[in-house]
């Protein structure tokens, strides 16, 4: 099920980050626990009432012009490029700026739903004035304090009437749905072409359940497929390309309907900064993932080169260490002729259920091997685990207190799953739930 998405959109020091971060709450430090993520904090995920939702803070948009305007140009229309409901913040310490004014000129173009949102109302000073700005014409405004939290609750209640549907995903449960993410010019679109040309069976193009994704169903030994690409579907043009950061949002709707996400490196230029970030999105969402290493063809290479670059993936992905790397030419179709194989092979992985008694026998193995963690005194005692859920595979330990549970333990049975059970290309979860003495 597609999430839809919120922008934040407004001139500088309204406090857009400020909120972006109440909304998301604690999210983005749990993930940040992780080793080897990092993280441009542009993009998070926001509930309300039962509904989440991409949550986008523009602010988060650097542009290489220092003009303030044009800045603020190009992140109003990311925003409406990208989300189904705008949130427009301004302040009242300020009050109705020339820059506000610019900004909701573009927005009443937009044809989209728009939340206005004053923020630091911190007094009932301000209150008042908050009445200037119904000039605007976005109706009546929300009364915020991004620094003491006050009305987060109307906002986020406001943009949950605006929510469009909820979109169930068409396709039957034996379809793998494979995306291809990556920042630009990794060759994403020359090697869906290439994937695709080899295929007499495409059954049909049309158009996805996002307004920027296209969908391609078909069929190859049996096994169905849809690709969903984004790559040829960026918009050319200065605004687009002023920013790295959009392929990001891109990515994420992808991900979030793929079953088997190709992360695409490109060979010619390594792994910089970016692809981590594009990256990090897909471990976070649960999927499946295999790197591939693009334009091998144009690199010069000897006896050692691929295990240099295995390496250094290694070395600079150290959160997705279960992903299987193939290096391939989009141009020459080298090794192209993998990438079904191991997309079969990563998805079933993703898919698969460990027997409960199976499952304990191998917890019962790590524990009698490496004795789990004390502290002052209380030793962590692993009772029971059981998987919970499948795409990715979840399990829950019940222990005797969750707090107990070091990070280097967790790891290290997970390592003994993964020793046991594969699950190559898939990252796993481990959830600690304290068992009650009634139980």
């Amino acid at each position: 099920m597609a999430k839809p998405t919120v922008a934040i959109v407004g001139r500088p020091n309204v406090g857009k980050s400020t909120i972006f971060n109440r909304i998301i709450g604690d999210r983005v430090a749990i993930v940040e626990d992780k080793p080897g993520i990092t993280r441009d904090r542009i993009y998070g995920t926001g509930e309300w009432n039962g509904r989440s939702f991409h949550l986008i803070d523009t602010g988060g948009i650097e542009i290489s012009d220092d003009e303030i305007v044009r800045s603020i140009k190009v992140q109003a229309e990311l925003a409406i490029e990208e989300a189904d409901v705008i949130v427009f913040m301004a302040d009242a310490k300020s009050g109705l700026t020339p820059a506000d004014q610019e900004v909701a000129g573009i927005l009443f173009r937009s044809n989209k739903p728009i939340v206005l949102a004053i923020n630091k109302v911190d007094n009932m000073q301000r209150e008042e004035d908050v009445y200037e700005f119904y000039n605007l014409g976005f109706g009546e405004p929300v009364s915020i304090s991004g620094a003491h939290g006050f009305g987060i609750g109307e906002l986020l209640q406001r943009v949950f009437e605006e929510l469009p549907p909820d979109t169930e995903d068409e396709y039957e449960d034996d379809v793998i749905r494979v995306s291809l993410i990556g920042r630009p010019n990794v060759g994403k679109s020359s090697l869906v072409n290439a994937i695709l040309g080899e295929e007499r069976v495409i059954v049909s193009n049309q158009a996805g359940t996002t307004r920027d994704a296209i969908d391609t169903p078909f069929e190859k030994d049996g096994q169905k497929y849809v690709l969903i690409d984004t790559a040829g579907m960026r918009k050319r043009g200065k605004v687009y390309e002023s920013t790295e950061k959009y392929s990001v949002m891109r990515a994420m709707k992808a991900i979030e309907r793929s079953d088997v996400v190709l992360v695409v490196i490109n060979a010619e230029e390594g792994i910089i900064e970016q692809d981590k970030h594009i990256a990090g999105y897909a471990h976070e969402a649960g999927k499946a993932a295999i790197f591939i290493v693009n334009k091998w063809d144009a690199v010069e290479k000897d006896d050692k080169t691929l295990q240099e670059f295995t390496r250094k993936i290694r070395e600079q992905f150290l959160f997705m260490s279960y992903a299987p790397v193939l290096f391939v030419s989009a141009l020459t179709h080298q090794r192209l002729h993998r990438i079904y194989p191991l997309v079969n092979d990563v998805a079933e992985q993703h898919a698969l259920r460990i027997q409960t008694h199976v499952l304990n026998d191998v917890i019962s193995d790590a524990i009698a091997m490496n004795a789990p963690p004390s502290d002052k005194g209380r030793r962590l005692k692993i009772n029971y685990a059981t998987q919970v859920s499948v795409k990715p595979p979840t399990f829950v330990l019940f222990v005797n207190e969750p707090s107990l549970m070091h990070f280097s333990y967790e790891r290290y049975l997970e390592n003994k799953i993964r020793a046991a059970f594969g699950f190559e290309g898939t990252p796993i979860r481990i959830f600690m739930r304290r068992k009650s003495d009634d139980e």
